[in-house]
């Protein structure tokens, strides 16, 4: 049974959410400096992080401990406190950190907020496009304030469709022969080297649907619900819910279309 979330409380975590999205989206913006270097590696010597990533998550985490210091938190860059409220914020500091490093404008900054273990509040800042989506729970998507919908049913051959790839080589590998796969069989593939951003693209009728696999929580949390709230299905493998293993949203007709040719070309695992 899903918990029951009294909606002030949605208000309140959405009111947060934008708020830190707002800022750390400021800064990474302006901030940027023109030296920037690579301060880590996570997966692979190609996987990174920048100081820039390492400022956005305190940045962000020291307005939650603030605002809402019972609250737990779980970010990319280390942060992973359990709390006491059962609200926990889901942290991408920098979803795109490599089109960051490189000048690129395609990266975002990503929060979401669960509540006793469901996403309620989903906030996605892409600062370089002048955007900010956000859904919570039950309330539809939203750019700013233009309620978002996904793209009209299309037959699969008419679809645009949205991947990325890892940063371990053997599991590059085997995407690639997946998209080579899925490729004959849709209009086009597109890779923006943000998930986050590719959720919000579905929900904004951009792109028809998106998958990928090997997500973090931190990737998908936001961006997955406000997909969800735009009318897009989710999921994983057939029966499953979203996950590291493989995440997949849709407009419906391509959802049903696409499911089943991954799981076919196996692109949920290595």
């Amino acid at each position: 049974m899903r918990p029951v979330i009294p909606e002030e409380l949605k208000a309140e975590l959405l009111d947060v959410g934008l708020e830190a999205a707002r800022l750390a989206g400021a800064l990474l913006r302006d901030g940027r400096p023109a030296d920037l270097a690579v301060a880590a590696t996570k997966s692979s010597p190609i996987d990174v992080v920048t100081e820039m990533d390492i400022a956005a998550e305190k940045l962000i985490t020291g307005l939650l401990a603030e605002r809402r210091p019972e609250d737990g938190l779980l970010g990319e860059e280390g942060s992973d406190t359990p709390g006491t409220s059962g609200v926990r914020w889901i942290i991408d500091p920098l979803d795109g950190t490599v089109n960051y490093l490189y000048g690129l404008p395609s990266w975002g900054v990503s929060i979401a907020a669960e509540y006793r273990g469901e996403t309620v509040v989903g906030v996605v800042a892409a600062p370089m496009r002048g955007e900010t989506y956000h859904a919570v729970l039950g309330g539809g998507a939203w750019l700013e304030t233009a309620r978002l919908a996904c793209r009209a049913a299309a037959p699969l051959d008419q679809a645009l469709i949205g991947t990325g790839f890892a940063y371990v080589q053997t599991r590059r590998a085997h995407q690639a022969d997946v998209a080579q796969r899925i490729i004959p069989l849709v209009r086009d593939i597109r890779r923006g080297g943000s998930a986050a951003l590719d959720l919000c693209d579905v929900a904004a009728g951009r792109l028809d649907g998106y998958y990928e696999r090997g997500l973090n929580p931190w990737d998908l949390a936001a961006g997955e619900l406000i997909a969800r709230e735009a009318g897009a299905l989710t999921g994983g493998r057939p029966g499953e819910r979203a996950s590291g293993e493989l995440t997949l949203a849709a407009s419906p007709a391509v959802f049903a279309s696409l499911q089943p040719l991954l799981d076919e070309a196996g692109a949920w695992h290595d």
